[in-house]
């Protein structure tokens, strides 16, 4: 709890370092949910809030995810010598995650950005992570069409593995954003970030394909790649999901 509310602090002063700016914020909602009923029993849901703002002086974003899922788990017990399968509704996935990030410009092209991010997952191999990091920023493209940039930076990141004691180490940041309008209304998005350090390399892809269907509402079908590269006996390096959400653009 410590370590969310410091977390959630620099989460919100993050943005407010842009207090001078004359930019206009923009952000975009997301939310995906399914249920089904029958033979089989399961409820997903998903959803995001991101915040952004670019002027000549700054390139701020901020932004909140949420994912829960509820299903029919099968477990094998042993019941007065026999071995019975047994079918119990329970969660399959609790995490959020919040980030931000500040940057402030040299130039067109060229930025110095301060990031934070904290995640809190039942089913990863930490209990948290949460990632301090300064760096450089750089636009190599940006037109009407397409636009690609990159961080890059010294951070450290404090978190707790599950059943261990809270550590902390020294990493580098990583980030790459790609967005490229293929139509008037189909867009591809890509963003990868790392998180590289001595004793585990955290990496995550986000990929979407947005279909807007008016100036605010959009469909958007995502793809997720979250991996580690330290985890216990046990438990899978690698997450994958798949989302399809509504997106409200405001």
């Amino acid at each position: 709890m410590k370590m969310l509310l410091i977390a959630s602090a620099l989460l919100a002063a993050l943005p407010l370092a842009a207090h001078a700016a004359d930019g206009e914020w923009k952000g975009t909602g997301e939310l995906g949910f399914a249920a089904s009923r029958g033979n089989a029993k399961s409820e997903n849901l998903n959803a995001k809030l991101n915040f952004s703002m670019e002027d000549d002086t700054w390139k701020d974003n901020f932004y909140a995810t949420a994912l829960r899922s509820k299903g029919n788990v099968k477990q094998t017990t042993v019941v007065n010598g026999q071995v019975v399968n047994i079918t119990d509704y329970q969660t399959t996935a609790n995490r959020y995650e919040l980030g931000a990030s500040a940057g402030y410009k040299f130039d067109e092209r060229s930025y110095l950005v301060g990031a934070v991010r904290y995640e809190n997952d039942d089913f990863s191999p930490f209990d948290y992570q949460a990632v301090f990091s300064l760096g450089y920023g750089y636009t190599a493209i940006k037109n009407s069409r397409t636009e690609l940039s990159f961080e890059v930076g010294p951070g450290y990141k404090r978190y707790k593995p599950l059943n261990g004691d809270s550590d902390g180490e020294a990493v580098g940041r990583g980030l790459v954003a790609f967005k490229h309008q293929i139509t008037d209304t189909t867009a591809f998005q890509d963003t990868f970030l790392v998180e590289a350090g001595s004793n585990n390399t955290f990496f995550q892809n986000d990929a979407g394909l947005v279909v807007s269907m008016n100036s605010r509402l959009a469909l958007k079908v995502g793809y997720q790649v979250r991996h580690n590269s330290e985890v216990g006996a046990g438990i899978k390096k690698t997450d994958q999901l798949v989302t399809t959400n509504l997106v409200y653009n405001f």
